[in-house]
C-alpha cells in the first residue's frame, strides 16, 4: 500500500459536502491539505478545523487554479494527492415549453464540472511529474476525480450536469495512460445519491423517499463514505485508470 503521509494534498470543493469529509480524512491520514473553493469563509474555517490551507480559486479559471497551487506549493510543498470535488448542478431539458436549453448554463456547467476537473488535474500532474518519486514503484502522485452515476444514467433535465461528468469518466483512461509512464495514477469516483448540502435542504420525507430508491443500503450515502473510498485510492497501488461507482447498485430512472 502506498503512504503518503506528511505530503501535500489538494480537495477542490472542499469546504462542504463530498469535499469537506474527503479533506478531513486526508487529514486523518496525515497528508497537508489545501482547500481549494470560491466559498471563503466556510473554507477557511473548515481548513483551520483540520490543520490545513485554504485557497480562494474557481478551478474553471486556469489562472485561479494556478494562483491556488502557488498557494498550495508555499504551504505544504508539492501536492502528491488531488481530489477534484468542486461541481455545480443545474436542471434544463433539451427543449421546455418550447425554448431550447439556455446554451450559457450548459457552458457554465461544462467550464466549472469538466473544465475545472482537467484544470487542476493537469496543472497538479506537472508539479506531480516534476518531483522525485517516493517509492520503488517510482510513484510520483494520485489524482481522483469526481464523476456521478448522471454520467451513465443521466436522468430528463440533467443534460448539462450528465454531459459533464460523462466527459469526467471518459477523460479517466486517456490521463492515467498519459500519466503512466511518470508515476501519477488517476480514477474516478462515481457517486450515487449522497446526502450533500444541496439534499440536506430537502425536507426529511423527501431525503426518505430518494434514500428508499437506493437498492441496498436504502439510504443515502454518507460523505464519509465517499472520502473512505477516496483514502483507499489513494493507498491502493494496483488502482490506476479506472471508474468506480459509489451508488449501492442504484441505477436511476429516467425521472
Amino acid at each position: 500500500m502506498q503512504t503518503w503521509a506528511g505530503c501535500g494534498a489538494i480537495v477542490t470543493g472542499g469546504a462542504s459536502g463530498l469535499g469537506a469529509a474527503t479533506a478531513r480524512r486526508l487529514a486523518d491520514d496525515g497528508l497537508k491539505v489545501t482547500l481549494f473553493d470560491m466559498n471563503a469563509d466556510l473554507g477557511a474555517s473548515h481548513a483551520a478545523a483540520i490543520g490545513g490551507t485554504f485557497a480562494h480559486v474557481d478551478v474553471g479559471d486556469p489562472a485561479s487554479v494556478a494562483a491556488g497551487l502557488e498557494v498550495a506549493v508555499a504551504a505544504h510543498g508539492t501536492p502528491r494527492v488531488l481530489v477534484n470535488c468542486a461541481g455545480i448542478g443545474g436542471a434544463a431539458k433539451t427543449v421546455s415549453r418550447g425554448q431550447a436549453h439556455d446554451p450559457a448554463l450548459f457552458e457554465r456547467t461544462i467550464r466549472v464540472n469538466l473544465m475545472g476537473s482537467f484544470n487542476c488535474a493537469s496543472q497538479v500532474a506537472a508539479l506531480m511529474v516534476a518531483a522525485d518519486p517516493v517509492d520503488r514503484d517510482g510513484a510520483r502522485g494520485v489524482i481522483v476525480n469526481t464523476a456521478s452515476v448522471a454520467a451513465f444514467d443521466g436522468q430528463v433535465g440533467q443534460l448539462a450536469y450528465a454531459a459533464s461528468k460523462g466527459g469526467i469518466v471518459a477523460m479517466t483512461l486517456p490521463m492515467a495512460r498519459d500519466l503512466a509512464d511518470k508515476g501519477v495514477r488517476v480514477c474516478t469516483v462515481a457517486p450515487g445519491l449522497f446526502l450533500t448540502p444541496l439534499l440536506h435542504e430537502l425536507p426529511d420525507e423527501v431525503q426518505a423517499s430518494l434514500g428508499a430508491q437506493v437498492p441496498f443500503p436504502s439510504r443515502l450515502g454518507d460523505p464519509a463514505e465517499y472520502a473512505a473510498l477516496v483514502s483507499h485510492v489513494t493507498q491502493n497501488a494496483m488502482l490506476n485508470g479506472e471508474v468506480i461507482r459509489l451508488d449501492g447498485a442504484i441505477r436511476m430512472a429516467p425521472r
